[in-house]
């Protein structure tokens, strides 16, 4: 009998390996030291054990039992508690005790998005300044590591909560922690934040596959085939980590204008890297040209225009660093300051990042060129070029890339679902807006969708895009314009709110390192939009307009304690106005007292009115007393850019 019994034993051990035998309880790796748990709501607490295993959870008084079902799943719900801590929980199977300590329960918030949500507090504005200055035992911080999958999961690929001090918060995002900074010292209660926001990416990639397949183009779509495992694609990210850190060309200063490039081979540029002898291998690849400046452009302000570049790009002009972008279906479109060009022979060098599929500087030929005084220096054609990390075995392939369908919601937000939390903040839409048009009904969709899976609708607040690119001479049509108006249209949505910051993005650069007043003005209407405070949080919203003579007599929400014009002559500016011909002339206009005025002496019957409408309204100056920006509007609804896209 004995014998028979060790048999089985034995048996169940090779049939279903030891783990399942002699399985631990088990947690998701949202429950770690340190965590943040949501006040005032009933709280799950979930993880898994051995089917039928008996689990005992025991926090702040309260003590629960269960027991895992059949696929070896468990889940307690606690009662809602009011914030405090900090406290313990254990939770108790068969074979171990899983203690967690230094817990404290106040509000969790989501932050989630793209590079911008991403982007770290030791590369902003004041760095150092504000790091030193970030102890804040009562702020915890989140970050989700970065997954990519077919399907929805149950549980992160990592992370771990760590309480806030200058050495955890100087990797975490700004945005998060200026947010959650001012809401804990608004409402001195514990905060919780979850960054969960990936660089590069579309919301597409954040929105559930059930959502999007109401729409026509995702009916077909199927899961991406995982072909390597876990092991195998942190591999591939080791490797292609290790040779873009093996930078050549960053080590030997290739980006100085004394680097010899006579050596180099050359490539006719714009160009695809798939239609030259480059084919399909990723990684850096440094290209280079001298161009002649006449004497009677040195030293005056330029722009270099490049173009798209697919994925990153580091440019340099006679070694100075003139921008960087890392989006890969952005145009490049850097200004250089006085100085920066000398007259003769300039050393224009584009370091160039593809971390998968298409690269290359793909713009038009029409797209690349310098510009200054008026006069424009044509930069297609023959460039020289040297690899610096480029190889086909990277296997990205695999992991890449992170803009299909569903796949960042399925690792990085579907396993959260189940922790309870106050709200959402977000900030995402540059990858999307060469389609700022579709983005109107994408982003309505993702934000129901997450609601939904929470059970709730908690609230969502969003940053609109900054001002970025080359300011416009005339006005013309936008797709970062058209991405903001479809974020402003979501506000249709309950429980919304949106920060502009159409006054303190950078020209040059996507990446605004002012990321201080972004996490401010979010924090502001998260005050008002998730807690009630009565405050001012946004600045002017278009209400309506009327037509009197040749004058448009526009009203506004969102006042605060009056409008107020950023300019010491009192000059508005960034209006533009059109008659039933629809072309938009620039505009004069004034205020009049809770009005503004808006004409033009060449359009004698208005029609629709523009203001803010371009990728860059530097001059944008409509504001509250408060110091809040208007957003940017249109009062037409006639065709966009973006529209048939």
């Amino acid at each position: 009998m004995i014998k028979i019994r060790l048999s089985l034993y034995f048996l169940i051990i090779l049939l279903f390996g030891v783990n399942n035998v002699l399985a631990e309880v088990k947690l998701p790796y949202i429950f770690s030291d340190n965590i943040v748990l949501q006040r005032d709501e009933p709280l799950k607490v979930w993880g898994w054990a051995d089917a039928g295993e008996g689990v005992k959870v025991s926090f702040n008084g309260q003590q629960l039992r269960t027991k895992a079902d059949r696929k070896g799943r468990w889940v307690v719900n606690l009662k809602p508690m009011a914030y405090g801590g900090p406290y313990e929980m254990q939770v108790s199977g068969k074979n171990n005790t899983v203690r967690l300590s230094n817990i404290l329960i106040g509000d969790v918030w989501i932050c989630s998005g793209q590079s911008n949500m991403e982007w770290i507090l030791k590369n902003t504005d004041n760095a150092e300044v504000e790091i030193a200055r970030a102890n804040h035992p009562k702020i915890r911080l989140f970050k989700v590591d970065k997954q990519m999958l077919p399907t929805p999961q149950e549980d992160l690929k990592g992370g771990e909560w760590l309480v806030c001090t200058p050495e955890n918060v100087k990797e975490f995002s700004a945005v998060a922690y200026f947010f959650g900074r001012d809401l804990q010292k608004e409402l001195d209660v514990p905060i919780g934040l979850i960054n969960t926001s990936w660089g590069g990416t579309n919301i597409e990639a954040w929105t559930n596959m059930e959502d999007l397949k109401q729409f026509e183009e995702f009916r077909g779509v199927k899961p991406r085939v995982q072909t390597q495992t876990e092991a195998e694609r942190e591999q591939s990210w080791s490797r292609y980590r290790k040779a873009l850190e093996s930078d050549q060309g960053m080590a030997e200063k290739w980006f100085s204008p004394a680097t010899d490039i006579t050596a180099w081979k050359s490539m006719e540029l714009p160009v695809e890297f798939g239609d030259t002898e480059l084919g399909k291998a990723d990684g850096i690849v440094w290209f280079s040209r001298d161009v002649e400046v006449p004497a009677s452009l040195a030293g005056e302000e330029a722009q270099l225009s490049l173009g798209v570049i697919d994925d990153a790009d580091e440019t340099y002009v006679n070694g100075k660093l003139v921008g960087s972008t890392d989006v890969w279906n952005v145009d490049r479109l850097y200004e250089l300051a006085p100085g920066v060009l000398v007259a003769g022979k300039n050393r224009i060098t584009i370091k160039v990042t593809d971390r998968a599929s298409l690269g290359g500087i793909r713009g038009t030929p029409d797209q690349l060129y310098l510009r200054a005084d008026g006069q424009k220096i044509p930069l297609n054609g023959q460039w020289k070029y040297k690899p610096a990390a480029l190889s086909t075995d990277f296997n990205i392939q695999n992991f890449s890339p992170n803009q299909y369908p569903s796949e960042l919601y399925n690792a990085m937000i579907a396993p959260l679902h189940n922790f309870a939390i106050k709200g959402a903040i977000w900030y995402q839409g540059e990858t999307n807006a060469p389609q700022g048009y579709r983005y109107r009904t994408l982003f309505p969709t993702m934000i129901k969708g997450w609601r939904e899976k929470w059970g709730k609708d908690f609230p969502f607040i969003w940053v609109q895009l900054a001002n970025y690119k080359k300011p416009v001479e005339q006005p013309a049509e936008s797709d970062w314009a058209d991405l903001r108006e479809a974020q402003s249209k979501t506000l249709a949505l309950p429980n919304t709110a949106q920060a502009v910051i159409i006054d303190i993005g950078e020209a040059n650069d996507i990446h605004p390192r002012n990321k201080k007043d972004v996490g401010h003005r979010l924090a502001l209407a998260a005050l008002k939009t998730a807690y009630g405070k009565e405050l001012v949080y946004s600045g002017p919203v278009f209400e309506s307009m009327k037509v009197e003579g040749n004058r448009a007599i526009l009203s506004f929400s969102n006042q605060g304690s009056g409008l107020l014009v950023k300019d010491k002559y009192g000059y508005l500016k960034s209006f533009a106005i059109a008659g039933a011909d629809q072309k938009f002339v620039w505009a004069k206009a004034y205020l009049d007292g809770d009005k503004v005025v808006v004409y033009s002496d060449t359009v004698k019957n208005p029609v629709a009115v523009r203001y803010g409408w371009a990728d860059n309204p530097d001059d944008a100056n409509l504001y509250n007393q408060e110091g809040l920006p208007a957003s940017p509007f249109r009062t037409d609804d006639w065709v966009t850019i973006t529209q048939n896209r």
